[in-house]
């Protein structure tokens, strides 16, 4: 709606136009050596992933949020968001509007009790950290990390913000394109739900391995390789299965020590010839001096005076 100077309101600014607004905003931060990181939205769904369309679902299944979504929405869209950062328990913002405002999200830290509790309730139904990063779940964990109000995502109660905008509502429209920027955010980033609310996904698959899996003993877990687990974080891990020390009881042989060994006692046997023992050779011929020492101490032989 267009409003005139008597409302105080600003006139319409076409989307077209907030756009080029916005990518000129971007470039001069840019250009200030600041770092950036727009939500850029392809197409008309804000998120297309498991934790990205959960995270803004639960944010439409409030009325408290009901009037001011559809604009944030419509921000979000056309790459009013310029900046997004998401921190332990906080978001930060860049919104180009009428002017260039800036947005704070407070999100509290998930209770250690209600924490416990999912983990508890997820305990041997996930096999892997990719596996719930990438959101291949059963439908029985996502019904537990979804539920409204006990999962991993925040209700209103748990959220507070505030915006640099002139705006008297409790919500303004640049918030709420700041909290669809978290779900976009989340498509291509899962792990900052978790940062978010400061908890560690891990800690699922640790919860997991102390409980035996659904299905009986012939069922595996799978392990994730260093590779897989390097490629969630971002970050080399070494592998020191090669330093893993040998048992006791006994010291592990050279490769290819005990086929040579075979092989040259088979070499000697075709050639007529028994492998050599020096010590059980010295052995027999001692046994056999001795029994013949004995043979004629009995029969009273000369030289056994």
């Amino acid at each position: 709606m267009r409003w005139n100077s008597y409302n105080n309101w600003r006139p319409y600014v076409p989307v077209a136009k907030r756009r080029r607004k916005a990518a000129r905003k971007v470039a001069g931060l840019k250009l200030g050596g600041r770092d950036v990181s727009p939500v850029e939205i392809e197409g008309r769904k804000i998120a297309v992933t498991f934790w990205g369309d959960a995270w803004c679902g639960n944010l439409e299944a409030y009325s408290d949020y009901s009037n001011r979504l559809p604009r944030g929405r419509t921000y979000v869209r056309r790459g009013s968001v310029i900046d997004l950062e998401i921190g332990r328990g906080h978001v930060h913002a860049l919104v180009c509007g009428s002017e260039l405002y800036e947005v704070d999200i407070e999100i509290e830290r998930l209770a250690g009790r209600q924490w416990a509790d999912i983990k508890r309730q997820c305990a041997g139904r996930i096999d892997s950290l990719i596996e719930l990063l990438q959101g291949s779940i059963s439908s029985g964990v996502m019904e537990i990390v979804t539920c409204k109000g006990k999962g991993l995502f925040p209700a209103p109660r748990e959220i507070s913000f505030s915006c640099s905008c002139p705006d008297w509502a409790s919500m303004c429209k640049h918030v709420a394109a700041a909290l669809y920027g978290v779900g976009a955010r989340l498509d291509r980033q899962p792990e900052l739900l978790f940062t978010l609310r400061g908890v560690e996904p891990v800690e699922m698959l640790d919860a997991a391995a102390s409980r035996p899996l659904p299905g009986g003993k012939g069922r595996k877990r799978k392990v994730l390789r260093s590779d897989e687990l390097s490629s969630v974080f971002g970050v080399d891990i070494e592998d020191t299965s090669a330093r893993i020390p040998p048992k006791r009881g006994g010291r592990a042989a050279p490769k290819g020590e005990s086929k040579s060994k075979r092989a040259i006692g088979a070499a000697r046997l075709a050639a007529g010839k028994r492998p050599s023992n020096t010590k059980t050779a010295t052995a027999k011929s001692v046994a056999k001096n001795t029994r013949t020492h004995r043979t004629k101490h009995r029969i009273g032989l000369p030289g056994n005076e």
